[in-house]
């Protein structure tokens, strides 16, 4: 977690999507895709407090476009989740959820 210079707290974190498909000759295929996430405000504190590596999660949220020049003078771009709430899940095995964070602040710049 960092803050903004205002005192914004700000989490980026990578999700994992797994899912499968079945494939032409019937045998089903995993696949995971990866998705960079920010998160803004109380549910970025949230987030940083209860959120570990591997731990189940549901992320609502948009999508913003990022856009930066290298100091090499090269046009970079990427799309990342602008999460509006966190749900913290619990592991398989355990039934309901284990709450939620709150939504993002007034003060997201994103908003």
């Amino acid at each position: 977690m960092r803050k903004t210079g205002s005192g914004t707290a700000v989490v980026d974190l990578g999700l994992a999507l797994n899912d499968e498909y079945t494939a032409r000759d019937g045998k089903v295929v995993p696949q995971t895709c990866f998705a960079d996430v920010v998160v803004w405000g109380k549910s970025a504190e949230a987030v940083n407090a209860h959120l570990k590596k591997g731990d189940p999660a549901l992320v609502e949220g948009g999508l913003v476009t990022e856009q930066w020049e290298t100091p090499q003078g090269q046009k970079r771009n990427r799309l990342r989740i602008r999460a509006t709430r966190v749900h913290f899940l619990k592991p398989r095995g355990n039934s309901g959820n284990g709450g939620d964070a709150a939504p993002a602040p007034a003060d997201d710049p994103f908003a």
